[in-house]
């Protein structure tokens, strides 16, 4: 089947649906810059709360717990549901997270904080990926996904040159309070005008079968060798740049890089802007040439270890600048590589299991990320803040990753092959 022909029953697309998503890619938008802004409050964080750095990497860590924990049930959630009523509670969730978080004044309350709004950042990227599917001929999945990427990138860029000018400027209660007015305009938006499917494809009925049904969901995904290859190329690509982005790499940057915070904050968008890049070209590189997955993502390690370990072994006290910015260059693209993930996963699967199938999916990065935070945060404790040996813990998870992805592959592309031969039979026997 050529690539650029529509599957029978595929939606139409248009002006409408580019509406349409695009108001729910606007809550995914805002969703992250809320997960974010605790990546250039780091240092702000550890004065207000009188924490050390496992304590302040507790923060992350209990956000991304909560967030990879929710991905399984989000996506049964969006399959049963429907893509507004999940998004609506999300943004009822993180918005109440940022507005607290705002107004904590202990360590307890601001983690409690962090959970809810990673419970509702939970519900957003597994539901715009739903959205697109709906909404788009699958043609455009993968240029609909790497966009859906991007839009979450503009927001993290909103949190490092808004929220941080913000932070000093105004003070932390405002800051956090005046961000959490983004929550209730996109609220407005999303009540209003998102709907879940064109006129004329609306999805089957989800089947109320109860626990033994959800049962089967799950493992009729991840059954599926895409699927598992999927949660592994995730796994493997997203967490060097979100564990830099999201909490350390404003701290390692000024405190053993002896950058100034204005100059650590120009490298942090310099990350946001290669991932932006990148994800224009990787979603138009995937769209035409579907072999091109593999060796994106695994040129993207590849890379992401080089630039990481020269950073680290470097003779000098400090890195020199050049070799900074080309490590943040090549961070930008870990994002755009693990949304490859989701290309992994998404042909594996019927429609009825795309929300379960991308939970699964999802959850590899910020489960590897969660992890990389805790260790950095406790070999940092350990050490006595001795960054080259804390960061030394990403190639670990790179290690056991790769390792998957390569167990994984032929399977995958074997299985690929006889779903693609299978669909090519039944349309070449679809009566006229």
């Amino acid at each position: 089947m050529s690539s650029s022909t529509a599957l029978p029953g595929d939606p139409p697309g248009g002006r409408r649906a580019i509406a349409v998503w695009s108001i729910g890619v606007s809550v995914y938008f805002v969703a992250v810059i809320f997960r974010t802004s605790l990546g250039v409050a780091g240092l702000d964080a550890v004065d207000r709360f009188h924490v050390g750095a496992s304590a302040l990497s507790t923060f992350s860590i209990l956000q991304l717990l909560v967030y990879a924990g929710m991905q399984i049930p989000v996506g049964l959630l969006v399959d049963r549901l429907g893509t507004k009523k999940v998004l609506t509670i999300g943004v009822l969730l993180f918005t109440a997270g940022q507005l607290g978080f705002a107004f904590s004044s202990s360590y307890g309350m601001a983690l409690a904080s962090r959970a809810l709004l990673g419970c509702g950042d939970a519900m957003t990227f597994i539901s715009v990926l739903r959205l697109g599917t709906r909404w788009f001929p699958a043609r455009r999945g993968p240029l609909v996904a790497q966009l859906a990427g991007l839009a979450g990138m503009a927001g993290n860029l909103v949190s490092t040159l808004v929220i941080a000018r913000l932070l000093h400027g105004v003070g932390w209660t405002a800051a956090f309070a005046g961000s959490a007015a983004a929550g209730v305009l996109v609220l407005v938006l999303l009540l209003l005008f998102l709907e879940d499917h064109p006129e004329g494809h609306r999805p089957e009925p989800f089947p109320h079968r109860g626990a033994a049904y959800v049962r089967r969901q799950i493992v009729a995904s991840w059954r599926e060798p895409g699927t598992r290859l999927g949660l592994w190329v995730h796994f493997t690509t997203q967490f060097p740049a979100m564990v830099f982005l999201l909490l350390w790499g404003m701290p390692f940057l000024v405190q053993a890089q002896g950058l100034t915070r204005a100059t650590a904050g120009e490298l942090l968008t310099l990350v946001v802007l290669a991932n932006m890049a990148a994800g224009l070209v990787y979603g138009q590189i995937v769209a035409r040439h579907h072999t091109a997955r593999l060796p994106l993502a695994l040129g993207t390690v590849a890379a992401t270890a080089i630039v990481w370990a020269a950073v680290l072994v470097y003779p000098g006290e400090h890195a020199p600048m050049w070799l900074l910015v080309v490590m943040c260059v090549v961070l930008g693209f870990c994002g755009p590589a693990s949304m490859l993930g989701f290309d992994f996963a998404r042909p594996a699967n019927p429609p009825e299991r795309q929300g379960t199938a991308s939970g699964i999916t999802n959850m590899g990065g910020f489960t590897a990320s969660m992890t990389t935070l805790l260790a950095i945060g406790v070999l940092l404790d350990a050490t006595g803040d001795d960054y080259r040996i804390a960061f030394s813990a990403v190639f670990v998870l790179q290690a056991l990753g790769l390792s998957q992805i390569f167990r994984l592959r032929e399977q995958a592309a074997r299985r690929e092959r006889e779903r693609l031969v299978a669909s090519r039979v039944e349309t070449v026997h679809v009566p006229a």
